[in-house]
């Protein structure tokens, strides 16, 4: 006869060490001064073994059968249970320790040398704002895509359209890594394909008609906003670098003397080591910003704290200031007008033009250009673009 809930729930211990009530197929019931435990007497390979079922009541004697039903099913296919539960315990103190947010950090680490420094920082307070809250404390093992859905479309939903792909994609970035490092079976967020608002593509504002470049020029040169902003806003036409190498720019990376920028790849979009010949233009700005920032690391430093740089909104704010709407013009847009008035106007040569825009140029072989290449004649380029800029301003 087996055992019944209510001996189960009745029983009281009667010998000093403890009692066993057998349930059957190797199930009893051990009752101490401790509490009242459910085990299982098995044999694998020949040696006598017991399994702890759980404790009563937490267990009941339903579950404590359920459970032995599969412990025996195991040995029928020649699994040790205790080795089993044992392995699962050990599967579930990994999974704990590896949330979304703990992978996630280690992710960015390894990969920290593939993006730029201001990239970096914009991944962090993606992950730390928009993902951690909602998934950071879930092992990412056991996250599905409804999980990730839920983050994203909070972003989705404060008209962050744009952002909401970009923390979606990223998020998936992560899913591969957990991948490769045998934490997670698959990358969830394949299933989230069309599940977001597409996103309209729209390229920087610029302005590149050569009358209204000269009306920017001269509205720059009158700004009034803080020195650093106002520096930086000048020597934005003259390097047409993206807003972001200009704005992280480091004066270990500069040499005025040899009127030179070089930009290390890791800051760069394509990774490559990138030179930017200043023109004499150039040179004069940099001096004078070089009296106010010098005792720190970055030539354009946040206003708050020399320990960071300037913020990515201040010269498309200052341009707002100054009357130029974001339809107008941005501060990527300072590329668009070189490009197009290097070529159509002063017709300097295309690959110089690209070499200078940090685009990938390639020879008759296909093998792509060196950060010197031409670089004597793009610098008798850049030059010539800045004596442009500054008859345009003249003209007015």
């Amino acid at each position: 006869m087996g055992l019944t809930d209510t001996f189960v729930k009745q029983v009281k211990q009667v010998k000093p060490a403890g009692d066993k009530h057998s349930d059957g197929q190797g199930m009893y019931l051990l009752v101490n001064s401790a509490g009242k435990y459910w085990r299982l007497d098995y044999r694998f390979l020949g040696k006598r073994k017991t399994l702890a079922l759980g404790v009563y009541p937490a267990v009941s004697l339903a579950k404590a059968r359920a459970r032995r039903l599969e412990a025996r099913e195991r040995l029928a296919y020649g699994i040790d249970p205790g080795a089993a539960k044992r392995d699962a315990k050990h599967a579930q103190l990994i999974a704990a320790e590896h949330t979304f947010e703990a992978v996630a950090r280690r992710w960015l680490e390894k990969t920290a040398s593939e993006r730029a420094v201001t990239t970096q920082e914009k991944v962090k307070n993606w992950l730390a704002k928009d993902l951690y809250p909602v998934i950071g404390s879930q092992p990412i093992s056991t996250i599905k895509p409804r999980d990730v859905l839920v983050a994203v479309q909070r972003i989705e939903a404060r008209g962050a359209n744009e952002s909401a792909h970009r923390v979606k994609s990223l998020c998936g970035q992560v899913f591969r890594f957990a991948v490769a490092t045998g934490l997670a079976e698959r990358d969830v967020t394949a299933d989230l394909k069309g599940a977001l608002v597409s996103v309209q593509t729209n390229h920087f504002a610029a302005i590149t008609d050569p009358h209204q470049v000269a009306k920017l020029l001269v509205a720059i040169h009158d700004y009034s906003g803080h020195p650093y902003a106002a520096a930086a806003l000048k020597l934005a036409p003259l390097v047409f670098v993206r807003p972001g190498e200009l704005r992280s720019a480091e004066w270990c990376e500069i040499d005025l003397n040899a009127a030179e920028w070089r930009i290390p790849g890791h800051k760069m979009k394509m990774k490559n080591d990138h030179i930017v010949p200043l023109a004499k233009q150039a040179v004069d700005i940099l001096r004078a910003v070089h009296l106010m920032t010098s005792h720190g690391k970055y030539v354009f430093p946040s206003i708050r704290t020399s320990d960071r740089c300037m913020s990515e909104n201040t010269i498309n704010a200052a341009l707002r200031g100054l009357g130029f709407g974001k339809n107008v013009m941005t501060g990527h847009g300072f590329r668009a007008m070189a490009r197009t008035i290097l070529d159509e106007v002063l017709e300097e040569r295309v690959d110089y033009i690209e070499h200078q825009l940090a685009h990938t140029v390639k020879d008759v072989n296909g093998r792509a250009y060196n950060r010197t290449a031409h670089l004597p004649a793009r610098r008798m380029m850049m030059q010539r673009w800045a004596d442009y800029l500054d008859a345009l301003c003249v003209a007015v």
